[in-house]
């Protein structure tokens, strides 16, 4: 089973058990819940549901990983050249990592159903 959902100006293709890097989520901890309900798409292996734009009452529930994460510097620079002006700064966007636990769509065939498998760190403690 998969879904589609979108999340700011981006969408993903999502699966249960599958970790996911979205836009930063101001006050969430390791280990809450994340629903996202905008759903645009979801695949049950036998059938398909398509939004317009969304489906109604489908969500997606995830679990925070890691509340917070860098992205790469990004540099910015500036130069006007025969002025003696420059300018250099740079960026590090945030993000949120999360796992996506379930996938709710109501009146979906399910034909296959995939187990959520814990990581083997989780395993191991």
């Amino acid at each position: 089973m998969f879904a589609i959902i979108e999340d700011g100006s981006h969408q993903y293709r999502v699966e249960p058990g599958q970790s996911l890097t979205v836009d930063y989520r101001d006050g969430a901890s390791a280990g809450d819940t994340i629903e996202f309900d905008r759903v645009l798409l979801a695949n049950g292996g036998g059938a398909s549901a398509v939004g317009r734009p969304t489906l109604d009452g489908a969500t997606v529930t995830t679990e925070v990983v890691t509340p917070e994460l860098k992205g790469k510097k990004l540099e910015i620079q500036k130069f006007r050249r025969r002025k003696n002006s420059r300018k250099h700064t740079g960026h590090r966007q945030k993000y949120t990592e999360v796992r996506i636990t379930a996938i709710n769509v109501p009146g979906l065939d399910v034909a296959e159903t995939a187990e959520v498998t814990e990581p083997a760190e989780a395993a191991a403690e």
